[in-house]
């Protein structure tokens, strides 16, 4: 179990993972629609998480998500770190009702984000759709990931993110899971 505290002037969270035990969810971030996105990717991936994290969301959830990405990506790298030879490579296609979403992720400390996503509707409650670009620059930056995520199609924002989200704790599910060895297998290079 990898557990990180984050504090500043702005938010303040508190980020359990474990990524070989689960799924054991519990998320309150104060955003109903985003712990909803964070239970579905934590449960569709099997793994543990939980999330108790307080911002300045009457200015604005922005802080709030990004800096929730910031945490669980620390804590994915903390994983990697403690764990050694990963799988490496996660990969993951999950529909939903008239979305298809899609997300392919490579362990490799080089951070890099490709989003493809044309929201229909603009936001969810008091989510707004453009946030979930900050949340996966802020996961990939800080967990050392290249994620490539696509909403291929839909018609309906909730069911392309859901769909989104749920491929994301697949892709993780699969790219994390340990191997035999050390590190140094996971690339042709000798070192990840």
């Amino acid at each position: 179990m990898v557990i990180i505290n984050r504090e500043t002037k702005e938010t303040k969270i508190h980020l359990e993972l474990d990524m070989h035990s689960g799924p054991s969810v519990s998320t309150n971030t104060g955003l109903p629609f985003f712990d909803h996105m964070l239970n579905a990717m934590a449960f569709h991936g099997g793994f543990t998480l939980n999330v108790e994290a307080r911002g300045d969301i009457e200015v604005d959830p922005h802080h709030l998500i990004e800096d929730t990405g910031l945490v669980l990506g620390d804590a994915l790298l903390k994983t990697f770190e403690q764990t050694g030879a990963l799988v490496r490579y996660g990969h993951a296609v999950i529909p939903m009702d008239d979305a298809l979403s899609e997300v392919t992720i490579d362990v490799c400390r080089r951070p890099f984000l490709v989003l493809n996503a044309d929201w229909p509707q603009m936001s969810a409650g008091n989510f707004d759709f453009f946030l979930i670009k900050e949340f996966l620059q802020a996961l990939a930056n800080r967990g050392g990931l290249n994620i490539h995520a696509s909403c291929r199609y839909g018609e309906n924002s909730h069911h392309m993110s859901e769909a989104l989200f749920k491929a994301l704790g697949r892709g993780l599910y699969t790219a994390f899971r340990p191997l035999s060895g050390d590190s140094r297998e996971m690339s042709t290079k000798g070192l990840i």
